[in-house]
C-alpha cells in the first residue's frame, strides 16, 4: 500500500500524509456483518468520565470479525479487500462454498479470487488458520490465539508478524513483534502470513482535525494548568518537565515515568521466556 503525500498547498498538506487505497476493492461493507457502534464519550455506566480525551468523531460501524476461524475443513474464496474504519489493518470478506460470508484481517499479499482454509488439515499456506502444532517452525504468523478456542488475540495491528521458533512439552515458542518471546500452547490457532496494510505506520495525520474525526480530543498538559487542578501544575515560570524536584504524575497522583505498572505476582508471568527489553524472565 502506497503512502500519498502532497504538495504544501496549505499548512495541514506540508507534513500530512494519507493513505492509498488501491488494495480496497468493496467500498460497503456486508449488512449482515456489522453492528452500529454506540460512542460512550469515555464515559463508563454511571456516566463518569473514565477515560479522558475522548468525543464525537465520525460515525464507524463495527464489522463482526471471524478471530475463531472455526469453520474447519471448508475451502473459502477470498470475495474483496475491504476498510475498516476502526481498525489499522483490512479486512478479507471471505465466501465459503456454502454461501456463507465472513470477515477475516487481510495478510499481506492476499488477493481477490484467492483461496483460504482453517483445520488442523489445513496447508501451511498465506491466510489459512492451523493449531502451532501443524505450522512449520520458523514461518511468520499473526492472529494468535493464547487460549484454545478463544479466538485470535495477539498479532493483529497492521503490518505485525510474529515468528514461531520452535515446540517442546506441549508448547510453542513464539517471538512477538515487541522482542518478547512466550509460550503458547500448540493447541492454539494461528494465521499464517504478515498482517497487512504494512505502510501504515508512515502515515502522518498532519493537521488536528484528523484526530478529531477519529474521536481524539485535546488534552492540556499538566504543568500547564494551575495546582487546583493538576499535581504538577503551578509555579513561578515555566518548566519544561514539571520542575527539578516534581514527580510527573496523572492527575490523580499515579507516576508517569518509571514506574512499572505490571504486577510481579501475574499468572501469566510463566509463560513469558524472555522480555521485551531482551531480559530473561525471572519465574519464582
Amino acid at each position: 500500500m502506497p503512502v500519498k503525500t502532497f504538495r504544501p498547498l496549505t499548512p495541514s498538506l506540508r507534513y500530512a500524509s494519507y493513505a492509498d487505497f488501491s488494495e480496497v476493492t468493496k467500498t460497503r461493507p456486508e449488512k449482515r456483518l456489522v453492528q452500529i457502534r454506540k460512542k460512550t464519550g469515555g464515559r463508563n455506566c454511571y456516566g463518569r468520565v473514565t477515560a479522558r480525551g475522548i468525543g464525537g468523531g465520525h460515525k464507524q460501524k463495527l464489522r463482526l470479525v471471524d478471530f475463531k476461524r472455526n469453520k474447519h475443513g471448508v475451502e473459502a474464496t477470498v470475495a474483496a479487500i475491504e476498510y475498516d474504519p476502526i481498525r489499522s489493518a483490512r479486512l478479507a470478506l471471505l465466501e465459503y462454498k456454502d454461501g456463507e460470508k465472513r470477515y477475516i484481517i487481510a495478510p499481506a499479499g492476499i488477493q481477490v479470487g484467492g483461496k483460504v482454509m482453517s483445520g488442523p488439515a489445513a496447508p501451511a499456506e498465506l491466510g489459512n488458520a492451523l493449531p502451532l502444532k501443524a505450522i512449520p517452525v520458523g514461518l511468520a504468523i499473526h492472529g494468535i490465539e493464547l487460549t484454545p478456542g478463544r479466538g485470535a488475540q495477539m498479532v493483529r495491528t497492521a503490518g505485525g508478524a510474529a515468528t514461531l521458533m520452535s515446540r517442546d512439552e506441549g508448547y510453542a515458542q513464539i517471538r512477538l513483534p515487541s522482542g518478547e518471546i512466550r509460550k503458547v500452547n500448540e493447541n492454539c490457532y494461528a494465521t499464517i502470513g504478515q498482517v497487512g496494510n504494512t505502510e501504515h505506520e508512515n502515515v502522518i495525520l498532519g493537521k488536528a482535525g484528523r484526530s478529531r474525526h477519529r474521536g481524539i480530543r485535546p488534552i492540556t498538559r499538566g504543568v500547564a494548568r494551575n495546582p487546583v487542578d493538576h499535581p504538577n501544575g503551578g509555579g513561578a515560570g515555566k518548566s519544561k518537565s514539571g520542575g527539578g524536584w516534581q514527580q510527573l504524575t496523572s492527575p490523580w497522583g499515579l507516576l508517569a515515568k518509571g514506574y512499572r505498572t505490571r504486577s510481579k505476582q501475574k499468572a501469566s508471568n510463566r509463560f513469558i521466556v524472555v522480555r521485551r527489553d531482551g531480559r530473561p524472565m525471572k519465574n519464582k
